[in-house]
């Protein structure tokens, strides 16, 4: 039973190396290295979901664990990219502009009585914008003509995602009583 127990914290434990690996890009100084961190990364942000749900092992804490690695990985190659001169400040507010409104609309979620009660889960939309994140932090790497255009991909999918967030939001508060 011990053993079950400790299978299950797998996808947990895969999500929560995504921060060593946002460590490894801040001190990886080579071009090979941090693209190599960018796919393991975003392999394990597959693989950690897909194993949950695969073998019925998601739970509450996986649900926060995931995104809260998504974006320890994120934030840190946007400053690093930042740091390094490969990113103007435009570039840096667009990759992170999703994940901003994300926290502005949880601290508002968790403020506003009425909708204390609305459970947060990933969408689509969301997922997306972490792809396309994952895909630019490449394109920064090793393929500079694209990542104007996805820079402009991300911000687009982000104003999607963060309306889709703010209506699923809107639908799911509890109804006020008068």
């Amino acid at each position: 039973m011990a053993a079950r127990a400790r299978f299950r914290a797998l996808p947990n434990i895969i999500s929560l190396s995504r921060v060593m690996l946002a460590a490894g890009f801040v001190a990886g100084d080579h071009r090979g290295v941090r693209l190599g961190l960018v796919g393991l990364a975003g392999l394990t942000d597959f693989f950690d979901g897909w194993l949950a749900r695969r073998a019925k092992w998601t739970t509450r804490w996986g649900a926060l664990i995931d995104p809260f690695a998504d974006r320890v990985f994120a934030l840190v190659a946007v400053a690093t990219f930042f740091v390094m001169g490969a990113l103007s400040t435009v570039g840096c507010i667009v990759l992170i502009s999703r994940d901003i409104m994300t926290a502005v609309g949880f601290v508002v979620a968790r403020v506003v009585p009425w909708l204390q009660q609305v459970q947060f889960k990933a969408r689509m939309p969301g997922k997306l914008v972490t792809v396309l994140q994952f895909i630019t932090f490449v394109c920064l790497l090793g393929l500079p003509s694209f990542v104007t255009p996805m820079l402009w991909l991300v911000g687009i999918t982000s104003v999607y995602s963060i309306v889709d967030y703010t209506l699923a939001l809107w639908r799911a508060r509890a109804p006020r009583t008068q």
